[in-house]
C-alpha cells in the first residue's frame, strides 16, 4: 500500500499541458514567427494532456490504495507569519476530478483536429485550451486559498480569451466581456470569503482553517451580531454562482455559446462551472457549520435547476439547448451541496461531465453534418445519415434524463432523494423544482433529439428556417459560417446558409466521431460502477464532512441496496414516471400533432415572450446595473471631475490667483509718490495695531 504520492510526478501533472500550450502558444503564432506548424501544435498539446490523463489515472489508483499528498512544492513568499506558497492535496476529490479534467480535456483536444482544421486561429485555439487545462489542475490540486484563487482567477481569463475566440464578430466580444464582468462579481464576494478566514483564521491553508472551525463558529462579523463563518461561507458561495452560473449570476453562461464548439464542450463539462462545485465540496467542513449558508445555497440552486430548464424548452439554437440544460443540472449539484450531500453533487459532477461532453460534441458533430446550420428547425431525420453521430447522442440524452442504469440516473435520482431527506429551510421547494425538473429536462432534451435526428428532412430547402419547420414560433438562431462567423457579416441577407437543395448530410470525420465513443462509454456504466464506493464507500472518507445534525446522507445509505436495486425501486418512483412522460410528451408534441406548440404559443403569448427575453434578467442588469455604473461614471465625471477637480481645485485656484493679482497690480503704477503714500499707510497701521501695548 503506498503511503505517499512523488511530488514530481505530480507537479508534472499540471506542468505537461502548460509545456504543450506554450510550445503551441508560443512558437505557433506569429509571437514568435510561426515556427512550427500545425501538426506540432496539435500533437505537443494532445501530447500534454496525455501524459496528464496518464499520471492522473495512476494517481487515483494510488489514492485508491491508501496514498495520499498534502505539502508545499514550492515557497513563494513568507510575510510575517504568513505563508504564500504552491501547494498540493492529492486525497479522494482531487483525484477524480484531475482524471474528470484530464480525461474529457484529451476527448476535445482529439475532437478539435476535426472541428477547427479550416480555422486560422488553429494553433491559438490549441494553446488556449492546453492553458485551460492546467488552470484548472491548479485549481483542483491546491492545498491552500492562495493557489485556488489563482487557479479561480485562471480558468475565468482564459474563458475570456475562448469565448471571444473569434475576436473580430461584436457579438463574441460582447459574450466574453460579459463572463468576465459577471464573474467578477461572484469573484468579489469570494475573495471576501477568503480575506474573511485569512483575517480571523491567520492562514490560508485547508487543513490550518479547518482546525479552527470551531473557534470561528464562536465569532461574529465586527458591528454586527452575525456569525462569522455563515457571512465567510455565503461570501465563498458567491463566488461560486458566479463561475458555476447560479441564478442570478447565470446569464454569462448561454452567451458562452460564441466560442467554439469544442471550448463550450470543455467549459460547461469539465473546467470552469465546476470549480464553484467542487470548492462548496472542498470546504464541507465549514459549510456544515453553517445552515444558514446551506440554506441560501439549496434556494439557489432550485430556481436555477427549474426555471433554466424552462429556457431550454423553446431554444431554436442547438448547442444553446444543450447550455440551458447544463445551468439545469449545475443547478441540481448546487442543491446537492444544500442538503449536505457534498458526494452525491461532485457523484453527479462526474456523470454530468461525460455525458454533457457528449452531447456538446454531438451538437459539434451535427453542425458539421449541417454545414454549420445550428438552427433545429432546419434538420430532421438525420439519424440516416450521422448513425455514430445519432446513436451517441441518443446515450448522452438518456444519460441526461436519468434513464435507468445510465450514469445520470444514479446521480440525480440521488440529488432527488437527498433533498426528500433533508430538513434545512428552502427543502420543500427545493424538493419540488428537482421533481418538475425531471419532466422539464426530459422534454428539452427529446424535443432537441426528436427535431434533429427524426421525423421530415426539413434540410435544403429555400425557406427551411421559418417557424413552421419546427412547429415553433421563435425566431430562428443565428447562423454560423466554417469559422463560426455570422453569415450575413460577408454576405447579404437573403444568402443560403446551410445545406443547398439536393444536399445531404454527412458523418463527420474519424477525430471527431472517436471522442464521441469514448465519452459514450462513462456515460452508459460509470455510473453504475461508482456509486457503491464513491457515496456509500470509505472513497470520501476524512475527506468530505458530514454533520451529525444533517441525515441525508445517512438516511440514503440505509435505503441503498446496490446499484441494481435502486433501478428496482425507481421503477415505482415518480422521477422514473416523470422523465417518461417527458419523452412522451416530446414526441407526441413533435412527431405526431406538432399543432399543440403552436396552440400553446398563441394562447400563452406572454409566457414565451418571459421565456424568450429570460425572465428579462439581461434588461435588469442592463438598467440597474450597467445603468447604474454608467450613472456612476457620469456623476464622478462631471461632479468629481469637472466640477470639483476641473471647476474648483484647478480652475478656481487660477481664479483666485488671478483676482489677487488683479488687486495688487492696482498699486503697481511706477510713480514714487504713490510707493511712498503706500509706505505711509504701511507705518500708521503699523503704529495703530501696536498702540494698545504704549497704553499698558
Amino acid at each position: 500500500m503506498a503511503v505517499t504520492l512523488n511530488p514530481n510526478l505530480l507537479l508534472a501533472i499540471p506542468l505537461a499541458p502548460l509545456a504543450g500550450a506554450a510550445i503551441a502558444g508560443l512558437l505557433g503564432t506569429k509571437f514568435f514567427g510561426n515556427v512550427v506548424g500545425r501538426k506540432t501544435s496539435h500533437t505537443a498539446t494532445i501530447l500534454g494532456v496525455l501524459v496528464a490523463f496518464i499520471l492522473s489515472a495512476l494517481t487515483l489508483n494510488d489514492v485508491i490504495d491508501g496514498a495520499r499528498f498534502n505539502a508545499t512544492v514550492y515557497n513563494w513568499m513568507t510575510v510575517g507569519s504568513l505563508k504564500m506558497v504552491v501547494g498540493f492535496q492529492i486525497d479522494a476529490l482531487s483525484a477524480m476530478m484531475m482524471c474528470v479534467v484530464t480525461f474529457v480535456s484529451l476527448m476535445v483536444h482529439i475532437y478539435t483536429i476535426g472541428y477547427m482544421a479550416e480555422d486560422e486561429g488553429y494553433n491559438r485555439f490549441f494553446a488556449y485550451i492546453s492553458l485551460f487545462t492546467f488552470s484548472m489542475l491548479m485549481l483542483v490540486m491546491s492545498n491552500n486559498f492562495l493557489q485556488l484563487f489563482f487557479g479561480w482567477e485562471a480558468v475565468g481569463l482564459v474563458s475570456y480569451l475562448l469565448i471571444g475566440f473569434w475576436y473580430t464578430r461584436p457579438t463574441a466580444i460582447v459574450a466574453n466581456m460579459k463572463a468576465f464582468l459577471v464573474n467578477r462579481e461572484g469573484d468579489f464576494g469570494f475573495i471576501l470569503g477568503i480575506g474573511l478566514l485569512l483575517a480571523y483564521a491567520g492562514s490560508m491553508d485547508y487543513q490550518e482553517v479547518f482546525l479552527k472551525k470551531e473557534q470561528l463558529m464562536t465569532l461574529t462579523l465586527p458591528g454586527t451580531d452575525w456569525a462569522l463563518l455563515t457571512v465567510a461561507c455565503i461570501c465563498l458561495f458567491i463566488g461560486a454562482m458566479g463561475k458555476s452560473a447560479q441564478f442570478p449570476l447565470h446569464v454569462w453562461l448561454p452567451d458562452s455559446m460564441e466560442g467554439p464548439t469544442p471550448i463550450s464542450a470543455l467549459i460547461h463539462a469539465a473546467t470552469m462551472v465546476t470549480a464553484g462545485i467542487f470548492m462548496v465540496t472542498r470546504m464541507s467542513p465549514l459549510f456544515e457549520l453553517s445552515d444558514t449558508a446551506l440554506s441560501f445555497i439549496l434556494v439557489i440552486g432550485s430556481i436555477t435547476a427549474l426555471f433554466m430548464g424552462f429556457l431550454g424548452i423553446i431554444q431554436n439554437d442547438i448547442k444553446r439547448v444543450v447550455a440551458y440544460s447544463t445551468l439545469s443540472q449545475l443547478g441540481y449539484m448546487t442543491v446537492a451541496l444544500g442538503s449536505s450531500a457534498y458526494s452525491v453533487a461532485v457523484f453527479h459532477l462526474m456523470t454530468h461531465a461525460f455525458f454533457k461532453a457528449l452531447l456538446f460534441l454531438g451538437a459539434g458533430s451535427v453542425i458539421i453534418g449541417m454545414h454549420h446550420d445550428q438552427d433545429i428547425r432546419n434538420m430532421g431525420g438525420l439519424r440516416k445519415y450521422m448513425p455514430i453521430t445519432w446513436i451517441t447522442s441518443l446515450l448522452g440524452s438518456l444519460a441526461l434524463i436519468g434513464t435507468p442504469f445510465f450514469s445520470g440516473f444514479y446521480s440525480k435520482d440521488s440529488i432527488i432523494e437527498a433533498v426528500a431527506e433533508s430538513h434545512l429551510w428552502g427543502a420543500g421547494f427545493a424538493n419540488f423544482a428537482v421533481l418538475a425538473g425531471v419532466f422539464v429536462t426530459a422534454f428539452y432534451s427529446f424535443r432537441m433529439y426528436f427535431l434533429v435526428f427524426h421525423g421530415e428532412e426539413r434540410f435544403g430547402k429555400a425557406h427551411a428556417h421559418d417557424a413552421h419547420a419546427a412547429h415553433a414560433p421563435a425566431p430562428a438562431a443565428a447562423h454560423h459560417d466554417a469559422h463560426g462567423h455570422d453569415a450575413h457579416d460577408d454576405h447579404d441577407d437573403h444568402a443560403h446558409h446551410g445545406l443547398a437543395p439536393g444536399q445531404k448530410p454527412h458523418e463527420s470525420p474519424f477525430v471527431v466521431w472517436f471522442p464521441l465513443a469514448m465519452l459514450a462509454i462513462p456515460s452508459v456504466i460509470i455510473g453504475y460502477m461508482t456509486i457503491g464506493p464513491m457515496l456509500y464507500g470509505d472513497f470520501f472518507k476524512g475527506v468530505i464532512t458530514f454533520g451529525a445534525n444533517h441525515p441525508a446522507m445517512a438516511e440514503l445509505a440505509h435505503e441503498f441496496h446496490g446499484p441494481v436495486a435502486m433501478v428496482q425501486h425507481a421503477l415505482t418512483s415518480l422521477p422514473l414516471w416523470l422523465a417518461i412522460s417527458g419523452v412522451a410528451a416530446a414526441y407526441y408534441c413533435y412527431m405526431i400533432n406538432p399543432r399543440v406548440p403552436a396552440w400553446f404559443y398563441d394562447k400563452f403569448k406572454f409566457l414565451h415572450t418571459l421565456l424568450e427575453n429570460k425572465y428579462y434578467m439581461d434588461k435588469f442588469n442592463e438598467i440597474v446595473f450597467a445603468g447604474g455604473a454608467r450613472a456612476l461614471g457620469n456623476g464622478l465625471w462631471n461632479v468629481g471631475d469637472r466640477t470639483l477637480i476641473d471647476g474648483l481645485l484647478v480652475n478656481g485656484s487660477a481664479k483666485v490667483v488671478g483676482w489677487f493679482s488683479a488687486l495688487t497690480r492696482l498699486a503697481q503704477t511706477g510713480y514714487i509718490y504713490h510707493y511712498a503714500f503706500v509706505m505711509i499707510l504701511g507705518i500708521l497701521g503699523f503704529l495703530i495695531y501696536f498702540l494698545p501695548f504704549w497704553h499698558a
